[in-house]
């Protein structure tokens, strides 16, 4: 069994607001992370199954292994798309269909800062994310555990804002993360978010 290796992505992110550059740099060390343990989950996995008989015999950490797999490959994606939000600084999303969709759900996009705002205050680490139901059209903000307990099968992210203490902590206290939440909003690329709703 041969698996493609991951390669960790470069990202071309501007000085932003209310987020500092040593926060930067120590979120991607960690999304770095979730790429070689990726890989070398893969790998080992691989290397257990080499013949029927070898993956019968290791079934149970092999098993353990791809439950693990869940949450590195999550938080390799889940960063890959977090991070490509702040390239090129922050647009915003006039005229596009993503625009008029969340007119037509929420009545504004206003109306649909204010839910997105309090779910991404969740008690406890995950993700808020915005998906996009490709069956229906709609629009969902929902809460992933963690970085993969609680993603909705089929539906595209188009925004994902990571709520883990070290998205922020170097900024502001955990008590004043609505501070992040809004510093994250006003530096968002809107023309990034609204391409991946096509």
């Amino acid at each position: 069994m041969n698996y493609t290796t991951y390669t960790e992505k470069k990202f071309n992110i501007p000085e932003l607001n209310g987020i500092s550059a040593k926060t930067i740099e120590e979120h991607l060390k960690l999304y770095a992370g979730y790429v070689k343990h990726t890989n070398l989950i893969l790998t080992k996995i691989a290397e257990l199954s080499k013949t029927p008989e070898e993956a019968t015999a290791n079934t149970y950490t092999i098993g353990e292994l791809r439950r693990r797999l869940g949450f590195e490959f999550g938080g390799m994606k889940n960063h890959e798309l977090y991070f490509e939000q702040f390239e090129g600084g922050f647009k915003k999303t006039e005229g596009t269909a993503l625009e008029h969709k969340m007119d037509e759900q929420w009545g504004s996009i206003e109306n649909w800062l204010i839910e997105f705002t309090q779910l991404a205050m969740t008690r406890g680490i995950g993700w808020a994310i915005l998906y996009r139901d490709n069956e229906t059209g709609n629009l969902i903000n929902t809460w992933v555990g963690e970085q993969h307990d609680g993603h909705l099968p089929g539906l595209t992210p188009l925004l994902t804002l990571d709520m883990w203490e070290h998205s922020y902590m170097l900024d502001v206290v955990p008590s004043e993360k609505k501070k992040y939440v809004d510093a994250f909003m006003s530096n968002v690329n809107w023309e990034t978010v609204a391409a991946r709703y096509k």
